[in-house]
């Protein structure tokens, strides 16, 4: 995984996870508490309520994506930006200060200014947003949309996230953002909780991960709580992400949020990595199916865009024979059970248990290969391929 240097702020496996908190200065965004237009005042709140409860970044927007409202133009963010410039000069914390915007003018402009980053919420749309971003040398948080600057974040499929990502490329510092929410009116909220499932697969982008879900509809929904309730859900769903792969949280709620990212990072799976002095350097990939497996096969091979014709994720056959599996069988027939133990002993399957009881581990293909071969063993050979063809 690359990490990335956000004016010295380090991002990626290799750090912490890192809070980024909100600030508006437009009168249509939602969330009140984060809204100001008066520089005095957001500069406290950027101190009192964001810095000092532990955000690492802070994210300014100029005008409210929410798909209700109408999209403001790069001149009509241009004339708020001074706000927000005296905002920042104006603070006494010390953070990283991004710039919310589809317009590579107003980053420039930003940049130019005083901020240190850009959150694209167009994902580079605007095709000259990357190479401002070179220019200035500065991290880019890339959010997931189609190549349209009125229509931030809407995009539904899974797959089409993936690819909406990679499309019109990475810069080095690139942050990957897979837009959680309600972007567009066909979105649901089981696109969302799919697009949080399959979370690690956006890791074969080889780019550090925002997630913004904080009180996001898709977790209000599972606890039937309304916005201002639904703060234990998201940091519920905080450990996860970061358990997960993600590592900048974007929250209007920063303390509360930082503990709740802490204990996701203590309980992270160890990602083995050496590349320092080493002719070779390795890094152990975090994949727990064989579709994550494929995303990393598509971009180490660059031969294909991570979709086949229907719009789903290539599978590549040879990624199930590095994803394991274990089963427990209960009720298994005496004879059956002998005959799966002959099987296992010629292959690289394990089976062990006693009575009834059966555990079987092993690649996917080699289950596969071994499902095939239980013909004589029909009770194990339908409830193993049965298994096996659930998930892939």
């Amino acid at each position: 995984m690359q990490s990335v240097d956000a004016a010295g702020l380090g991002i990626g496996d290799d750090y912490p996870p890192r809070i980024m908190g909100v600030l508006n200065v437009s009168q249509e965004s939602p969330y009140e508490p984060s809204v100001f237009d008066d520089p005095g005042a957001a500069a406290m709140y950027v101190d009192e309520e964001l810095i000092d409860e532990g955000a690492d970044i802070v994210d300014v927007g100029l005008e409210s994506a929410n798909k209700r409202y109408e999209v403001l133009s790069a001149e009509e963010e241009l004339d708020r930006l001074d706000t927000a410039v005296e905002t920042i000069e104006s603070t006494s914390g010390d953070a990283v200060f991004s710039i919310e915007t589809r317009y590579h003018e107003v980053a420039e402009e930003a940049l130019s200014r005083g901020f240190d980053m850009v959150n694209d919420i167009c994902g580079f749309a605007d095709p000259e947003m990357p190479r401002v971003c070179r220019e200035y040398d500065v991290a880019v948080c890339k959010m997931a949309s189609p190549p349209d600057l009125e229509r931030p974040g809407a995009i539904e499929d899974v797959d089409d996230i993936y690819d909406a990502l990679s499309r019109n490329g990475l810069t080095e510092k690139t942050i990957v953002d897979p837009a959680f929410g309600g972007w567009s009116e066909a979105k649901t909220l089981a696109d969302d909780r799919e697009t949080f499932h399959r979370l690690r697969e956006f890791r074969a982008l080889d780019r550090p991960i925002l997630v913004s879900i904080n009180r996001k509809n898709f977790l209000r929904s599972i606890a039937g709580r309304e916005t201002e309730k639904a703060l234990p859900v998201s940091l519920a769903a905080t450990s996860m992400a970061v358990e997960r792969g993600a590592h900048v949280i974007r929250t209007h709620d920063v303390a509360e949020t930082r503990d709740a990212a802490l204990v996701g990072a203590a309980f992270t799976r160890e990602r083995f990595r050496a590349a320092d002095g080493a002719q070779v350097g390795v890094e152990e990939l975090d994949v727990t199916n064989s579709d994550e497996a494929s995303r990393h096969i598509d971009a180490a091979s660059r031969t294909a865009t991570g979709l086949d014709d229907t719009g789903g994720v290539v599978h590549h056959p040879e990624a199930e024979q590095g994803v394991g599996r274990w089963y427990r069988l209960a009720g298994v027939p005496a004879g059956e059970r002998d005959r799966a133990r002959a099987l296992a002993a010629d292959s690289s399957v394990v089976v062990a248990g006693s009575d009834d009881t059966l555990v079987i581990g092993g690649s996917v293909r080699a289950l596969r290969e071994m499902a095939g071969n239980l013909g004589e063993a029909p009770s194990i050979q339908v409830a193993l391929q049965h298994a096996l063809d659930a998930r892939k």
